[in-house]
C-alpha cells in the first residue's frame, strides 16, 4: 500500500498547500521516493506551483475516474511509497471519503482564534473515519502569548506535532517558482522546520507499517 497523507483543514488560508508542496520535496530529499501529490482543491494552488516548477518531481498526480481509492491502487501498484493529498477548506462528503483513505491526517493551524474555532469540525470527520491525525501550528509569530495558547488548546483536541512552522517570507517567495524554502537555502531557519516536521510525520508512518496496521 502506498502510504497516504492527507491535508485537511476547514479554514482556508491554513497553509495546506505550502505544507505539502514543501513536505513531499522534503520526504524525497531523505529518500522517499517517488513520492506523488493529489490536488483535490478546486483553487488548485498546488497544480500552479507544479507547472512554474523546473524538478519533474514530487509527481503530480489526476485522479483517475474511477476514484480516488482506485488511482492511490494505481500507485501502489507502480511502486509509490507516499502519497501527500491538499484538500479544498471546507467541510463535505468527498473530503470525507478522502479522509478515510488517510493512513495519517495532517491539520495545520494558525494561531488565531477563527483558526481554532474552525478545527472542531475537521476533527469530527477525522474522528468518524476513524483515522489517525496529527495537528501543526503553521504561519506562527515566535515567543507569542497567542502561538501559546494555540499549542494548548490543539492539545486537548489531538496529538500535535512537536515542531511549529513560522511565518517567514521565504515560504512564499519559494512557492512563486515551484520551489520550496529548502530548496532556496537548505540551512535556513524554515528548511530545517520543515525537516524536523518531517522526520516526526515519517517516524509516525514508519510505526503504523512496522505494527502493520492497516492502511484500508
Amino acid at each position: 500500500m502506498v502510504q497516504t497523507i492527507v491535508v485537511a483543514s476547514q479554514k482556508g488560508g491554513a497553509g495546506k498547500t505550502t505544507l505539502t508542496s514543501h513536505l513531499a520535496v522534503e520526504a524525497e530529499r531523505q529518500g522517499v521516493s517517488p513520492v506523488a501529490v493529489i490536488d483535490t482543491d478546486p483553487q488548485a494552488g498546488l497544480s500552479g506551483w507544479f507547472r512554474v516548477r523546473q524538478p519533474d518531481t514530487p509527481a503530480l498526480v489526476q485522479v483517475l475516474p474511477e476514484g480516488l481509492k482506485a488511482t492511490l491502487d494505481k500507485l501502489a501498484e507502480g511502486g509509490v511509497p507516499l502519497c501527500i493529498i491538499d484538500t479544498p477548506p471546507a467541510i463535505t462528503e468527498s473530503i470525507a471519503s478522502t479522509v478515510a483513505l488517510a493512513d495519517l491526517v495532517l491539520i495545520p493551524a494558525r494561531p488565531s482564534p477563527n483558526d481554532l474555532r474552525a478545527v472542531g469540525a475537521t476533527v469530527d470527520i477525522v474522528e468518524e473515519a476513524g483515522r489517525p491525525m496529527v495537528f501543526v501550528v503553521n504561519q506562527a509569530v515566535a515567543r507569542s502569548k497567542i502561538k501559546s495558547e494555540t499549542i494548548k488548546a490543539l492539545s486537548q483536541h489531538g496529538p500535535l506535532a512537536p515542531v511549529e512552522i513560522h511565518h517567514r517570507i521565504d515560504f512564499a517567495t519559494s512557492m512563486t517558482d515551484g520551489r520550496t524554502a529548502g530548496e532556496l537555502d537548505l540551512k535556513s531557519a524554515s528548511a530545517v522546520e520543515i525537516t524536523e516536521l518531517w522526520t516526526y510525520i515519517a517516524d509516525r508512518l514508519a510505526r503504523r507499517k512496522r505494527y502493520g496496521i492497516a492502511s484500508r
